[in-house]
């Protein structure tokens, strides 16, 4: 474990050193153009001026528009409005401010970009340009209650010249007179003051209680959270860097209110399903679109890391995702990186290390156990007892072969992040590790990237944004599940015979089906899985995405991006020659993925007078999409040194495949936000999205929206009261859509093959047998009301959203008759309908020297079918595990989307034969008796997070959970029904089974002639509750480590997962073998979530 560790340091090192170097040169030659040293004095700039009679305020904005520099001064000792007169052609500054002077009481000093503007009566003529900062000044940052602030941040606006407060909350740093220090600090709202010729400076920050007036992303723009019309949720980023996931949605669990987070497998960088507002389509994804720094992602964003970024914006009604049209349908996930900020260069890192364990071990029978119930299956079947009673007395405890395939697995996390800038130019770059090996030996998950975001002003009319992320992802798989009577590697785990071992006397590995004869030749020794195949994926992904940014005039924006998205996918398996009956099986698979993304958007912001405000957006984008891919394999080697790095060795190659595909988006699209007074708040939005996909009648798609939201409490009848300090209205309309089928759905296709011809192989092309058919978007219209209020201040605010979504013209394919040469078609068929309610609250309970934050949410949601194709039934899920082969799940008109389907059971018989209810009265046990035993749709899902500080230490609890939702657990069925195959089984099986004594047994009679069906005895409920992190924090003080070095530091311990109250009788609860689609809640042999304990420390300096 430590020399893997130590393995992955070296690697990070190495390729993370070359990253550093390259964009710390790009960073460099960018600050070095706009740094101290380029500064132009007041003499070296010079301008024209032609204002006659004109207030002072006036002369200040025509200087600052036509120059970098910006006038300080105290409103009350400076009047706007004496009258001047300048009429100056290419004059230097300093001239232009010399002529003021002589008109006025004023001087003039320069300061970096600043001028400092005073009042001194008698002493005219008075301008310095270029005044260095000569002055030394002491200050200390404290709270309202007195208390000092450490880690405050405080540094001179337009400068690079900063400093953090030491643990007593003082700090000193040299400033000019008329330089405006920033002082910063999380939590509390920022000070700008200005420096006189004072060298004292006391500052006293207030906590920012108010989260109406956070900024929050909205698709192609940002928005005041008061100023919201939509729906729309937002994680930051001290709850997104709780703890190390692979996965950042991971994080994101149990934390916006209507989002579900399904962890697929516990398997290190599996799959995690999102449904935003439950499940739309049948044929399509239901996956969310997600948009990082501004470019629409293909697939989940394994390629960050949470460290990384800055907040997660959730659209989810479809005023806030109709902007995105086809694919908006599901929701919109928008994902921010990290930014660079004015004001001194800062350096964060971070590092954890994370031990992993299986949540819990499955009760399972022990070796004389095991023994007994072989015999008994033997004594029930009229056979000869398998072993006699001095072999059971020697069985004892047995092998156990949980402990053989888990194993303690560590979690290290790295990362580090530079962050700075000055007015021009600002720029935050960060690498990071993340290396995660899986509790089943073998499995891990390794990533290494690095980030850049750079913001450069080239002028005062043009920007450039540069976001860059390079990520290398590695996995090497081991989940191998489902399967039945132990042939796959997690079901051979549970079923292997606690009587066997894994080797023999010579150390070869046991063949299991051999050992005894009642063991069922299936049963493969677990140990062929873990060292004898190996499957690995890597991938390089690149994210660019380049804008400049134009403001003609004040007001109006214009903005071009240019975007890519690559993504190259290699796959490596290799099963040896040492593996159970294998001649040694070789296959690559490569991929590449590649998106082009192009935009223009004219953005307007205007307020006109007092009380109207309006920001209207205009754009067109294109998007390309293209996938290649190619594979090959072969099978039968004479040595396994080459693995999958010699196909050629092969003894029999397999056919080489290849493939193509090639999509094109194109949009159009406009948004109007209208604010009256800011009581009243309207948008409406438009897109037309061209894809290449559908028919040519078909191929555009038209997705509006509109919403209006009404501020009460500014209204004049509103109570002027301490309680209710806010309270919003809301209400949205809108269409959006759903790319559901693949580029090429709609046209006629040819499949290649081979035939023979008198002796002779042919290549050949046949029509495909799917139909094509004119197709149409899917399209989903919703409905939203909302209400947002505040308390006592908006110390408590409190969010609810009642929604309906309606989901028309739902893809899905069809079957055909026979005769017409085609089997299935696609057509638009179908109609889904979500419905539901959603609660938020974030509260500052507690503030000062004990701070307690709360913030928790709840949704419901209530999915059904509205129509299918002539009414029919569509049944789905099929599993097939020898004992039982049929359908799982059913999608009928008036029911929810992937209700669990089969029969009811009904007692034993009086010979122990499971019993099943006669539903249609026709006297026999038919397809006819089935119903719907189970729903794996959650009757709601929840999330509370609980903060609290003192002094030093910070202690958090997040806990989330869901309710009402059924798993469909096909790994009991061969693991408790599947007698006679010599499989071990849990331990209830043995105490708790069908005998003449106890005929109301949980399972029933131990014998081969047991038969079963899809019923409600594998449907068990899913219900849960998870402390999914606690967390205890030290901010260690500066002054314990002679810390004048660092800005902040800060060690913590956490547990995720050690806490999960839930019924379900297997490994986890939180388990989908089959994603969330119209599968979900089925557990089939998964790999188990594992719960972790962490160690971590933050620095910053």
């Amino acid at each position: 474990m430590k020399k893997t560790i130590l393995r992955q340091l070296l690697m990070l090192s190495k390729r993370v050193l070359y990253g550093f170097l390259i964009q710390f040169f790009f960073c460099t030659v960018l600050l070095a153009s706009t740094g101290n040293a380029q500064r132009k004095t007041l003499e070296e700039v010079k301008i024209s001026v032609n204002l006659t009679d004109k207030s002072l305020s006036q002369f200040f904005r025509l200087v600052e528009a036509k120059t970098d520099f910006k006038f300080t001064f105290s409103d009350n000792l400076i009047d706007l409005k004496q009258r001047v007169t300048v009429v100056e052609e290419s004059k230097s500054v300093y001239e232009v401010l010399l002529s003021i002077s002589t008109q006025t009481d004023l001087s003039f000093v320069q300061v970096n970009e600043n001028i400092h503007v005073k009042s001194e009566i008698g002493n005219s003529n008075s301008v310095e340009a270029g005044r260095s900062l000569d002055i030394l000044i002491n200050g200390r940052v404290i709270d309202e209650n007195g208390e000092p602030i450490p880690g405050a941040t405080v540094f001179v606006e337009g400068t690079n010249i900063g400093t953090v407060t030491n643990i007593d909350g003082e700090f000193e740093l040299n400033a000019g007179e008329g330089a405006i220090l920033i002082v910063s600090f999380i939590g509390y709202s920022a000070k700008r003051i200005t420096v006189s010729n004072q060298t004292a400076i006391n500052v006293i920050l207030s906590e920012d209680l108010s989260s109406l007036e956070e900024v929050v992303v909205v698709g192609y723009g940002a928005v005041k959270k008061s100023d919201l019309t939509g729906s729309v949720s937002q994680v930051k980023a001290a709850e997104i860097n709780a703890f190390p996931t692979s996965n950042i949605m991971q994080a994101l669990s149990g934390r916006a209110a209507g989002v579900q987070v399904i962890q697929n497998t516990g398997a290190p960088g599996a799959g995690i399903s999102v449904r935003i507002r439950g499940t739309n389509s049948i044929q399509g994804g239901n996956e969310p679109l997600y948009v990082i720094d501004g470019f629409p992602f293909s697939g989940n964003p394994t390629n960050l890391n949470n460290f990384d970024i800055e907040s997660i914006e959730v659209l989810k009604d479809a005023s806030a995702t109709a902007i995105y049209g086809s694919r908006g349908a599901n929701g919109v996930v928008l994902i921010t990186t990290k930014q660079g900020k004015e004001g001194v260069t800062t350096v964060d890192f971070e590092t954890s290390y994370s031990i992993q364990t299986i949540r819990k071990k499955l009760d399972l029978m022990n070796g004389r156990e095991y023994a007994e119930l072989q015999n008994m299956q033997a004594a029930n079947d009229n056979l000869t007892p398998y072993f006699t009673q001095a072999q059971l007395d020697g069985f004892g405890e047995g092998f156990d072969w949980q402990d053989l395939i888990f194993q303690q697995a560590p979690i290290l996390s790295s990362s580090l992040n530079v962050s700075g800038g000055n007015n021009k130019t600002q720029y935050s770059i960060s690498g990071s590790f993340f290396g995660q090996e899986g509790i089943i030996k073998g499995s891990d998950y390794n990533r290494y990237s690095i980030r850049t975001n750079i913001n450069h002003a080239i002028s005062d009319k043009v920007r450039l944004t540069f976001s860059n992320t390079l990520t290398h992802l590695s996995t090497e798989r081991r989940d191998s599940g489902g399967g039945s009577r132990g042939n796959s590697m997690i079901g051979s785990a549970i079923s292997a015979a606690p009587i066997s071992s894994p080797f023999n006397d010579d150390g070869s590995y046991r063949v299991l089906g051999n050992e005894y004869p009642f063991i069922a030749v299936d049963v493969i020794n677990p140990l062929n899985f873990i060292n004898e195949q190996t499957n690995e994926t890597k991938s390089n992904v690149v994210l660019t995405n380049l804008a400049f940014s134009y403001n003609p005039i004040e007001d109006l924006t214009l903005k071009i991006s240019g975007g890519i998205e690559n993504r190259d996918n290699r796959n490596d398996a290799y099963t040896t020659r040492n593996y159970l009956n294998s001649p040694g099986r070789a296959s690559v698979n490569t991929s590449q993925f590649r998106s082009l993304l192009s935009e223009s958007t004219l953005s307007y912001n205007k307020t006109i007078g007092t009380k109207h405000q309006v920001n209207a957006l205009a754009g067109f984008t294109y998007q390309d999409f293209l996938t290649t891919s190619l594979g090959a394999s072969g099978l039968g080697f004479l040595s396994d040194a080459f693995e999958t790095y010699s196909l050629a060795a092969s003894a029999t190659p397999g056919i080489p495949s290849s493939g193509y595909s090639n999509a094109v988006l194109l949009s159009y699209l406009g948004r109007v936000n209208y604010s009256f007074d800011g009581k009243y708040l309207f948008t409406a939005s438009f897109r037309s999205d061209g894809s290449s996909r559908y028919s040519p009648e078909n191929k555009w798609g038209y997705f509006p929206s509109g919403a209006f939201a009404w501020r009460i409490s500014d209204e004049n009848f509103f109570p002027d009261n301490s309680l209710l300090s806010d309270m919003k209205f809301r209400a949205s309309w809108g269409l959006t859509g759903s790319q559901a089928i693949n580029p090429y759905a709609t046209l006629n296709q040819l499949n290649s093959g081979r035939t023979i011809f008198e002796n002779r192989l042919f290549n050949t092309f046949a029509p495909s047998t799917i139909l094509p058919g004119d197709l149409k978007w899917e399209t989903t219209e919703q409905i939203d009301i909302g209400l947002d209020m505040g308390f006592w201040e908006d110390r408590v605010v409190f969010n609810a959203d009642y929604y309906i979504k309606n989901t028309r013209d739902l893809l899905n394919t069809v079957r055909l008759p026979s005769s017409l040469g085609f089997t299935t078609t696609i057509q638009n068929i179908g109609a889904v309908q979500n419905k539901g309610i959603e609660f938020s609250a974030d509260a500052k309970v507690l503030t000062g020297a004990f701070r307690w934050d709360l913030f928790g949410n709840i949704a419901f949601n209530r999915n059904r079918v509205v129509s299918l194709n002539n009414g029919e039934d569509i049944l789905g899920a099929f599993v097939n595990v020898l004992v039982i082969g049929d359908n799982l799940t059913i999608l009928r008109e008036g029911r929810p989307i992937g209700q669990f389907y089969g029969f009811m059971e009904d007692g034993y018989t009086e010979t122990g034969q499971i019993r099943f209810q006669d539903l249609n009265g026709d006297g026999t046990i038919n397809n006819g008796d089935k119903t719907y035993i189970g729903d794996p749709n959650p009757q709601f899902i929840y999330g509370l997070n609980s903060t609290m500080n003192y002094r030093n230490f910070e202690f958090s609890m997040f806990i989330q959970g869901s309710y009402g939702n059924d798993i469909f657990n096909v790994s009991s069925i061969p693991s408790t029904l599947d007698f006679g195959q010599g499989l071990n089984m849990p331990r209830e099986v043995y105490y708790d089974h069908w005998t003449v004594e106890n005929p109301n047994a949980k399972y029933p009679r131990i014998s081969r002639s047991t038969s079963a069906r899809v019923s409600d005895r594998f449907v068990e409920e899913g219900s849960f509750l998870r402390f999914r992190n606690i967390q205890l924090a030290y901010q260690i003080p500066r002054n314990i480590i002679n810390g004048n070095w660092f800005r902040s530091a800060q060690v913590y311990a956490s547990a995720q997962n050690f806490i999960t109250l839930t019924n379900y009788s297997w490994w986890d609860p939180e388990v989908n073998s089959r994603g969330a689609g119209t599968q979900q809640g089925i557990d089939h042999y998964s790999y188990p979530i594992p719960k972790s304990l962490t160690f971590g420390f933050r620095l910053g300096f």
